[in-house]
């Protein structure tokens, strides 16, 4: 119901000058030498669970259209957090249709 990988946080300890590689359950992204797009494509592919994999490309494809060198979507950046206090996920769950 939660992700370590998110589109922002409202927090950072370490920004993304200081990390060159990133060790998640589901892989590792080597960050050394990439720029801000590519290192959000690495981590993407790379560390995300699959859960949320889908999300964060549809969210990055998005923001990556609005452009800017480090894309954000503002509105929606820190929706996930949202989503959790108020459901109990970070992910906004389609409503399920009633039967007739």
């Amino acid at each position: 119901d939660i992700s370590s990988i998110v589109p922002m946080v409202s927090h950072v300890d370490h920004s993304e000058h200081d990390v060159d590689i990133l060790v998640t359950e589901q892989g590792l992204a080597d960050l050394r030498g990439l720029a801000p797009r590519e290192r959000a494509r690495a981590v993407i592919d790379n560390c995300v669970h699959p859960l949320y994999r889908d999300a964060l490309n549809d969210y990055f494809d998005r923001a990556c259209a609005k452009g800017g060198h480090t894309p954000h979507l503002l509105r929606e950046a820190l929706s996930w957090h949202a989503n959790f206090e108020e459901t109990g996920q970070m992910l906004q769950v389609a409503p399920v249709a009633k039967s007739a």
